[in-house]
């Protein structure tokens, strides 16, 4: 089914045709920021200024959300369902929640992860070319279940409700929706999934850009469906042929696609089943750069702000080793990052960024010396007493380098990476690095931090415990020993302690 055309459409059908160009037989206009381009029925283009009162959409992600929303300038129609309103600002400041970029990318993996119970086999994280104007977008695509029309529904949108049921908003996650935010302004995705006896094939855009150009006061999604059973791709129409076709024409004049062929042409390469999610209109730095930096690896996609902090050209060798270190390689390298990002190495499944697998990486598994310590949390009576297992040794550079902090997972995924449990400014402890999987507490809502429970501040007590004993158990046999940190007559052993 990697091959799906149209059904031929007859006279009277219920779907209404949309030309491929939005140049044919008329005005086009195209807006740019601050400008809009017109071009006249000979195919002259003039670049003039948006009209008065329109302010152009920021670039950056951290200024796109201050604007002075104009009236809504469409009405939905009186059929369509009731739903939650939502402005359009919420979209913005809800993905505030991610301060760092490479933890929104983290987010859409773990959405492609949790598809591996559904048969996938991989996530593809690449750059393309938004075909109207050659800017670059974020490409994810996974060979998933996929989601069938109510499924993307869900995920796209904020919140809604019908006459028989009420909804609130975030009753199905706000993870796509911050995610795709904090990366570009808008967003399209295309799935195929088979459920049951029905294989459909849908296409949504959730674009920040539509909605502030077209003053809406409410999250607008509109959404194309086809039922592909048979050897054709069918349009499921809900309400009217009419709504259908307002929704193609909405989608193909804010995504980067031009015309329905050009639409259907992004299945043929998701199989039966799987997901394809592009990100354009990529937000831009301070300096009117792309935030995310393509250029510098073909390889890779790295954090441009955090990558030109660390130039090694121009550091001592002592720096440049540090900043050679993977706890240092994660701040701007996005395949330094993913290859720590889950604790457990897949078995048959692969992220590959840029046409090449990523490689996982355990820490615990080069540490020198290393020594497991059980720590049992004190939960409450009602809850199942638990174990965590926390793997803790000199990293193989130290004494050189003064790495040190704990790598941190919850449900196999990386919370906290090099957490530094001691003060800022001490050497004690360097070169101390430790390895464990905190279930029994809670991540925060961006998945970078934890929740600052009682159980929290329990554990950074013990780990800070815990680096100091062995750090001091180090050092203080390195001097009666005058061996380099420990010696290799030391074996590793298992201790156990009570939180």
């Amino acid at each position: 089914m990697s091959s799906m055309s149209l059904k031929p459409e007859k006279e009277g059908t219920d779907v209404v045709e949309i030309a491929s160009s939005d140049d044919e037989g008329g005005v086009g206009v195209e807006r740019r920021s601050n400008q809009q381009v017109q071009t006249d029925q000979v195919g002259q283009q003039t670049i003039v200024p948006l009209p008065p009162g329109e302010p152009p959409l920021s670039r950056s992600f951290w200024k796109a959300g201050a604007y002075d929303n104009t009236p809504s300038k469409l009405t939905p129609a009186p059929d369509q369902l009731e739903h939650a309103r939502v402005h359009p600002k919420f979209l913005h400041s809800n993905a505030t929640s991610h301060k760092w970029a490479f933890g929104a990318i983290a987010e859409l993996l773990d959405n492609a992860v949790d598809e591996i119970c559904n048969g996938a086999t991989f996530v593809k994280l690449d750059r393309i070319d938004n075909q109207k104007d050659n800017s670059p977008a974020l490409l994810f695509q996974d060979d998933g279940g996929g989601m069938d029309p109510e499924s993307i529904r869900k995920c796209m949108s904020l919140g809604y409700s019908s006459k028989k049921s009420n909804t609130t908003i975030g009753q199905y996650g706000n993870g796509f929706k911050t995610s795709t935010m904090r990366l570009g302004a808008d967003v399209i995705v295309f799935s195929r999934a088979s459920h049951t006896s029905r294989a459909t094939q849908s296409i949504g855009l959730l674009s920040y850009t539509f909605l502030r150009r077209t003053g809406q006061d409410d999250v607008i999604v509109p959404m194309v469906d086809f039922d592909i059973s048979d050897h054709w791709a069918e349009p499921i129409i809900y309400s009217s042929k009419e709504d259908w076709s307002a929704n193609l024409k909405t989608i193909l004049e804010w995504s980067p696609f031009a015309s329905k062929e050009e639409l259907m042409q992004q299945f043929e390469d998701i199989g039966p089943h799987g997901t394809k999610i592009i990100i354009y209109n990529l937000w831009l730095n301070d300096e009117g750069i792309f935030e995310l930096n393509f250029d510098d690896d073909d390889e890779d996609i790295r954090l441009r702000d955090e990558a030109n902090r660390g130039s090694l050209s121009k550091v001592h060798k002592r720096v440049a080793e540090l900043q050679s270190h993977i706890s240092y390689c994660i701040r701007y390298s996005l395949r330094a990052y993913a290859s720590i990002l889950y604790l457990r190495k897949f078995t048959k499944f692969q992220i590959i960024l840029r046409g090449k697998p990523v490689e996982q990486f355990n820490i615990a598994d080069e540490l020198k010396y290393p020594k497991v310590v059980i720590y049992r949390p004190q939960h409450n009576t009602a809850i199942k007493e638990a174990s965590v297992e926390t793997t803790i040794g000199f990293i193989k550079e130290a004494p050189a380098l003064g790495v040190s902090g704990f790598n941190v997972y919850h449900k196999n995924r990386l919370i906290r990476p090099f957490w530094k449990v001691t003060s800022d400014g001490t050497s004690k402890g360097n070169g101390v690095v430790g390895v464990l999987e905190a279930n029994f507490i809670e991540p925060a809502h961006d998945k970078q931090d934890f929740e600052r429970s009682s159980l929290f501040i329990r554990l950074e007590t013990k780990l800070k415990q815990m680096l100091m004993d062995y750090w001091f158990q180090g050092t203080e046999h390195a001097k009666e020993t005058s061996c380099s940190i420990t010696c290799r007559t030391c074996s590793s052993y298992t201790e156990t302690v009570a939180g």
